[in-house]
């Protein structure tokens, strides 16, 4: 029998010791089986996925149910000997298929509640009477303390959440927008709106309210009704508003999710066509994206449009430099769209990443946007479904662990975040900034 290639030699050899483990030991006469296999491999501590692989399942081999005999209950040692002997055959398995025992992903339990449950209470008793928090006008703020609110199973009827909720709803305006009627942000605003009040749409409240502002959402994007075609570079991309100005992936991202609250598939056109700018945001040379070989990295930036933006500066070569915010709002929006994980944007984006991973500060901008950066970082990977993601040295990091570790030491005593290194961005601001930590700690929860 001709077996060619590491993988296959490891199916191999793993397939003839679960051959020997449970033909030989756990059924081979009436005298001879183990008491109920899988509870064994239970006990032993590894993972159901063992039990059930190659078709054996928690009943014994291929699903037959072993059963105890006298002779087995009367001999403790025996049972004693046989699992010892299914440690050791699985011990092996494991070093050669690349098996392993259930380990934990994650946080600890009580520790993300107990973060979670401080922060909740803070949000709480900073919120205004009129159900803002911030100011009357930060809309966009108010709107994604409540999205953060709803992500962490605070309920809609919760005092805090309703007068929120009723504050968005009194805000919805003739043309479908969600903003202050002096609003320099409407799309924006908007958008985090649209992702709150689906969050809080379980009996269909708001859904009148939310296919106008998909209209308003869907009009704002650049493209053919604003006389552009697709070679334009701002083509497909979404801005703080109508009338002008230029689009940047940020305004994208939020523009993605509004449209994926809405319902929204990877193939509908609004979607399509948003791919396109994305990829003129990202640092790498494609058919989508020729002036990406100026950097060629993989990873994104702010918006391609009238030079591009250069928040994290500029190469010495005139390209733009990637930063770690806007590289994984390009991520999650590529995913979203229905890019394949085997697209070279995709894998550029991930190259990026892996080598430049981190919890400790915003790759590119430092301290800059940082709280910013966990968000889309925690969203990202979590859309990527993945558990563990592994550096360009090598090292597998458990990135949910490491995120929520790293919050909980920074979090501070009232159960707020806020940075404290750079206030750019808003980021001065513990309102939003808990809004931000909160939504990256729903990612880091494996349980939800």
């Amino acid at each position: 029998m001709a077996i060619s290639g590491p993988h296959n030699r490891t199916t191999y050899i793993s397939t003839v010791l679960l051959h020997v483990l449970f033909t030989k030991l756990g059924c081979q006469g009436r005298r001879r089986r183990l008491p109920r296999l899988g509870e064994t491999l239970a006990a032993c501590g590894f993972a159901p996925r063992i039990a059930r692989y190659k078709g054996y399942d928690a009943r014994g081999a291929f699903g037959n149910r072993p059963q105890l005999t006298p002779s087995d209950s009367d001999h403790p040692e025996r049972n004693d000997m046989h699992r010892s002997i299914v440690t050791g055959c699985l011990t092996l398995i494991m070093s050669v298929g690349g098996l392993s025992a259930a380990e934990p992903v994650g946080p600890a339990a009580n520790a993300l509640q107990k973060s979670r449950t401080k922060a909740i209470e803070f949000l709480k008793t900073s919120q205004a009477q009129d159900g803002t928090w911030t100011s009357p006008d930060a809309i966009g703020i108010t709107a994604l303390v409540t999205y953060a609110l709803l992500s962490s199973d605070v309920k809609p009827d919760d005092p805090a959440v309703a007068k929120s909720l009723k504050k968005l709803e009194s805000l919805a305006r003739p043309d479908g927008s969600i903003c202050t009627a002096k609003s320099r942000i409407p799309a924006y605003e908007t958008a985090i709106a649209m992702m709150t009040l689906q969050a809080a749409n379980s009996s269909g409240t708001y859904t009148p309210l939310l296919e106008k502002a998909e209209k308003f959402a869907r009009g704002i994007q650049f493209d053919e009704s604003q006389s552009l075609d697709r070679t334009d570079v701002r083509y497909g991309g979404a801005g703080y508003g109508p009338g002008g100005g230029r689009p940047d992936l940020s305004n994208t991202t939020f523009f993605l999710e509004a449209l994926q609250a809405a319902g929204a598939k990877p193939d509908d056109p609004a979607v399509q066509k948003a791919v396109l700018f994305i990829s003129r945001c990202q640092n790498l040379e494609t058919e989508f994206n020729p002036q990406g070989s100026k950097v060629n990295d993989g990873g994104f930036s702010y918006t391609p449009v009238a030079g591009g933006n250069a928040p994290a500066g500029n190469t010495d070569e005139g390209g733009v430099r990637s930063y770690g915010s806007m590289t994984y709002a390009g991520f999650k929006s590529l995913l979203f769209a229905g890019v394949k994980t085997d697209d070279p944007r995709v894998q550029g984006a991930v190259k990026w990443i892996r080598q430049h991973y981190t919890v400790s500060e915003n790759p590119g901008m430092g301290s800059n946007g940082l709280f910013y950066y966990y968000y889309l970082f925690a969203k990202s990977l979590n859309a990527w479904q993945q558990d563990t993601l592994e550096d360009a040295s090598g090292q597998t990091h458990d990135w949910r662990k490491e995120l929520a570790e790293h919050l909980f030491s920074i979090q501070q005593e009232n159960g707020s975040w806020v940075n404290s290194q750079a206030t750019r961005w808003f980021e001065g601001d513990p309102n939003l900034v808990t809004a931000y930590v909160l939504v990256a700690l729903h990612y880091c929860d494996k349980s939800e």
